[in-house]
């Protein structure tokens, strides 16, 4: 006599695959999904440093104390929170802005700008102008 149906060792076998597929669909796209967020973060950067650059330093020979969306106003003001929605100066937001030789008038010789990257080390840009 025939029986239809699955065994248990069939069924443990099905249910073990399902798991490996689903475990690694779920880390791979967490890998997937902080490589784009780190693409983000690294547009913003350079969003932010371009303008400082070319626009910022080119009309007032200086940097500034600090930016924001009215200080570099050719930079999206979305590029100017983190992915996570925090604000740069925020002490929780993954990107600083950090004047260096700043006069008492504002006006500073030099700055770097940082973001905390999630797959690789922080993202770095200096002043070029010195």
């Amino acid at each position: 006599m025939k029986r239809s149906g699955f065994t248990v060792l069939e069924l443990l076998v099905v249910i073990t695959v399902l798991i490996i597929g689903g475990w690694v669909f779920y880390t791979e796209k967490a890998t997937v999904n902080s490589t784009v967020r780190d693409a983000a973060r690294k547009v913003a950067i350079n969003a932010m440093y371009y303008n400082l650059e070319e626009v910022y330093y080119e009309k007032n020979n200086s940097y500034p104390v600090s930016i924001d969306s009215k200080t570099l106003r050719a930079v999206d003001p979305a590029l100017f929170a983190d992915p996570d929605g925090n604000k740069l100066g925020d002490s929780s937001s993954d990107f600083r802005y950090e004047a260096t030789g700043c006069d008492t008038a504002g006006k500073c010789t030099g700055y770097s700008l940082r973001s905390t990257m999630e797959r690789e080390g922080d993202y770095i840009k200096t002043n070029r102008n010195k």
